[in-house]
């Protein structure tokens, strides 16, 4: 529950050392009214903010005026900003900056500037009152800000030569800063990449997530197993405004209370339990070439009573003295606690609540002081969905506006189904988030009663339309009647929602033909959208891969593309032009070259960088069948061990990368994690192979280590079970940095292949269409193992990788438990593409040409073509007209 009441404290008495006056009269000159304003978490709305400026009076806006911040405006402004920082914000000098001082001032001397942009920003905002899209992601998965904020400033190049000056390289700086630990996968990602789109084409909108004080974990390789600890990324981060008067109480636990008013209508109440408070800590999104700079609110938890009990310290009780405090804590300490225990499960859920709840008071909080009636919410507002974590949003809306504002339950959801849009980003029916009735009834008693409620209307409705199918109401009830009973989150999702989308063609014909297919029948196919995943190309382009970029920009007429991806098209003019190509592969090389030495320094493996280096960087889980991937592997050391020295010569020699974390509680994905290393273990010692083959794991992946690893790809593996990723947009980085797929048809590799052509990507395996006949044979048939892949499994077998019984699990996934995941049926195609990848891979020529021609292609894949699809089909928005303002006065709200 979202409110600005407090708990009653004991009235504190006053010090008896405290002189206590009694001040009288007045304290401000004579003739002079200014309006006193008390800042009520966002400042002044749209209809105030002009009459209290002409309230001020001229002498005091002059001397404002004449004093207003400016941020550097050339080298010399630059290093003059640096040096002050160094010199007062952090209290060191010329002797003792070392390059960790040198990136906190850098950073601090571009916040300044951004910081003045963000403020216009939300006042150039506020004056428009226009409909805003509010973006709720449980991730965002946002790499590193000071490379970011140069780039879409424009000032990289005299940030490196005012660096220069002081005595520091620009890459060393870079280096210092931490990842923003707070996402993990490409959810996480996307939503990045869709904020940098959103700023970038000037959309009003915010991000609302959580701020993990510790990320999802730091991941550790320890005698080949992943080990978890803390991410400490906020030990210094000049990017965040802690905003400490923007506070929200969230309520859990308790009871619900019904009373009747004078008119009859019965009321609930949502009384007792524990209370939270959510702390809001602001981060700004600077928009590439345009003075945009939107922003993204995340939520930290506080103990709502404060950090200390002095009565049960003085009492000796210390332990307890802060436990209030580390409980409330918990709940923005970590991404996707371990849900394998039931506490587990309950402070995932509180975590769900306690954004969706601090977020949406913001918003509703935002949206009354236009003093605007509610029917006209969905038109000021537009909230996305992005998966099913922030689902109880739909459900707190219709609390806040049947219990709180006191509108009828028809008025509040056609509001609330109107604000809504949800992104479904998975057809795996397991992956479906539910979770039991018996847990929400303890920690939100009155969201179940309305989940309920949501439910019985919508079953009516669905009993009308349908009135001689029972089954239909069991397969499509919020509510499913197992034990215990569990609500479904995506069910509510779309019930909630005016539109619902997949990422990817494949995906949403796929959620509209099986998991949803009922809702199809309800609603109508219109109902159902799609929306092709993108990314965006200032990150996995002009800053993952500068050369390539600039290289691009000398054949296309300047850095055009970087906002229109589709002129890309004009690269393919050059694919014939020698010193085109040779530059080309000039900086593919030096990429590898890049790559080989951070593998030296992080995993201790020496490669050659004239291998083909063949990359599979994503989270580790069986449906993206790394564990595909490393059989592969051990079949090719197998094969290679079996060959004369002279044939051996004969080889391709191959690099094969991994990168990725397991969820902490997930042991088939561990158990992956050390194969890989035992593999790596294996074969990089064997001085038979040599060079012919290295396998490396790559620990602690993330966005910045991933702007190493995409360019330097030659292939990348993208070899998920067909019509078991949703999308995927690693594809897409790899492709767009002139790196080759092999892949299933599952996901986006589809539209790739429609967009640079089927002689430009390796596919393989089964499709879509014939998973589920293969499982039923696998487990009602015959299923026999490839017998390549047996020959795999004889090697673990007989111990050539460590212990047989460490990797037993994997195994009999396979063989005795109906290799769910296709393994065994993919294997043979899986070896046979490879083989075909190895003889293009010969041919430089041709596979240069193949480079360069789908990178050419790749301009659909932008995530700016992305929002402009959300923005017309599903939020209805406009962007705002941008000038650059004049003044800095950044008045409007925060």
């Amino acid at each position: 529950m979202a409110t600005t009441e407090r708990i009653p404290h004991r009235e504190r008495r006053p010090s008896l050392g405290a002189p206590i006056v009694d001040i009288q009269g007045s304290v401000s000159p004579a003739g002079i009214s200014r309006p006193k304003h008390k800042r009520t978490f966002t400042g002044f709305g749209a209809g105030e903010i002009k009459s209290v400026e002409a309230s001020i009076p001229e002498p005091q806006r002059e001397a404002w005026t004449k004093h207003q911040a400016s941020g550097f405006k050339d080298k010399d402004g630059f290093e003059q900003e640096v040096v002050r920082h160094v010199e007062t914000t952090l209290a060191r000098s010329m002797f003792n900056c070392d390059e960790q001082a040198a990136y906190a001032a850098c950073s601090l001397a571009f916040r300044d500037r951004l910081v003045l942009e963000w403020n216009r920003t939300q006042q150039r905002q506020t004056f428009a009152d226009s409909k805003r899209v509010y973006y709720l992601s449980l991730e965002f998965l946002m790499g590193r800000a000071l490379d970011n904020a140069m780039l879409n400033i424009g000032q990289k190049d005299l940030a490196k030569s005012g660096l220069a000056d002081l005595g520091f390289r620009i890459e060393d700086v870079i280096e210092q800063e931490h990842d923003a630990a707070l996402g993990n996968g490409g959810l996480g990602r996307l939503a990045a990449c869709f904020l940098d789109s959103l700023a970038s084409l000037n959309y009003p909108a915010w991000g609302y997530g959580l701020r993990y004080r510790y990320g999802i974990f730091k991941q550790e390789i320890i005698d080949g197993y992943q080990v978890e600890v803390p991410d400490y990324w906020l030990d210094f981060n000049p990017w965040e405004f802690p905003r400490h008067d923007v506070t929200v109480d969230i309520q859990f636990y308790g009871h619900v209370q019904k009373s009747t008013d004078a008119s009859g209508k019965s009321i609930a109440h949502w009384e007792g339990g524990e209370v939270v408070k959510a702390v809001a800590y602001d981060v700004p999104i600077p928009g590439y070439a345009t003075p945009s700079t939107n922003n993204l609110r995340l939520w930290s938890s506080k103990a709502s009573g404060g950090e200390f009990d002095f009565q049960k310290f003085n009492s000796g009780d210390y332990e307890s003295s802060v436990a209030d405090q580390q409980r409330a804590e918990t709940i923005s300490a970590v991404l996707y606690p371990n849900d394998n225990l039931e506490r587990g499960k309950e402070l995932r859920l509180k975590q769900q609540y306690f954004w969706v709840a601090a977020s949406l008071y913001d918003i509703v909080r935002r949206f009354k002081k236009s003093k605007r009636p509610w029917r006209e919410f969905p038109e000021q507002v537009a909230i996305q969905l992005n998966d099913t974590h922030p689902t109880l949003a739909v459900v707190e809306l219709q609390r806040i506006l049947i219990d709180l504002e006191g509108l009828e339950w028809d008025e509040a959801w056609n509001i609330v189904t109107n604000t809504f849009g949800y992104t479904n980003h998975t057809v795996l029916p397991e992956a479906l988030e539910k979770w039991s009735v018996g847990l929400i009834q303890h920690l939100l008693p009155r969201h179940l009663q309305i989940i309920y409620d949501i439910n019985l209307f919508f079953l009516q409705t669905v009993e009308r339309q349908f009135p001689n199918d029972r089954e239909i109401l069991r397969r499509v009830s919020i509510i499913e009647e197992s034990q215990p009973k569990m609500v479904r989150m995506a069910f509510l999702a779309i019930v909630g929602s005016h539109k619902v989308n997949g990422v990817a063609e494949l995906h949403s014909d796929l959620i509209k033909t099986t998991i949803f297919k009922d809702f199809v029948e309800i609603f109508g196919p219109d109902k159902f959208t799609n929306v092709t995943n993108g990314i965006t190309p200032r990150r996995w382009l002009h800053q993952a891969n500068p050369r390539l970029s600039d290289l691009i920009a000398s054949k296309t007429g300047g850095y055009d593309f970087l906002t229109d991806l589709t002129k890309l098209n004009q690269v393919e003019n050059f694919v014939n032009d020698k010193a085109f190509r040779k530059e080309w592969a000039e900086i593919k090389y030096a990429n590898k070259v890049r790559l080989a030495k951070h593998i030296k320094e992080s995993a201790g493996v020496e490669v050659n960088p004239s291998s083909l280096f063949d990359v599979q960087v994503k989270r580790i889980h069986e449906y993206k069948r790394q564990q595909l991937n490393i059989f592969g592997v051990i079949h090719r050391y197998l094969t290679l061990k079996n060959m004369s020295p002279e044939e051996r010569k004969k080889q391709l020699p191959r690099v094969t990368i991994f990168g990725g974390k397991a969820a902490p509680g997930y042991w088939m994905a561990k158990q992956i994690i050390h194969l890989v290393n035992a593999v790596g273990n294996v074969v990089n010692n064997d001085k038979d192979i040599g060079d012919l083959l290295k396998v490396v794991f790559l620990e602690d992946y993330n966005v910045s280590k991933a702007e190493i690893i995409v360019p330097a790809s030659d292939i990348s593996e993208h070899i998920s079970t067909a019509g078991t990723e949703a999308s995927g947009t690693s594809n897409m980085k790899f492709v767009l940095n002139g790196g080759l797929i092999i892949g299933t048809c599952d996901g986006a590799n589809i539209e790739i292949t429609r967009e640079i052509g089927e002689n430009n990507i390796f596919l393989f395996g089964n499709l879509a269409e014939d998973v589920e006949d293969l499982r039923h044979s696998h487990t009602y048939g015959s299923h026999n193992i490839d017998p390549d892949l047996a020959k795999v499994f004889e090697a673990i077998e007989k111990g050539m990788f460590g212990s047989q019984q460490d990797f037993a699990g994997m195994i009999t996934a396979v063989r005795d438990h109906g290799d769910y995941y296709l393994v065994s049926d993919d294997f043979h195609s899986y070896i046979e593409t490879h083989a075909l990848v190895d003889e293009a891979y010969r041919n430089q020529e041709e596979w240069i040409t193949k480079c360069i021609t789908s990178v050419s292609r790749m301009g659909f894949f932008s995530s700016d073509r992305c929002i402009n699809e959300y923005a017309e089909e599903i939020w209805n928005i406009e962007p705002l007209r941008v000038e650059k303002a004049s003044d800095g006065t950044g008045k409007g709200e925060l």
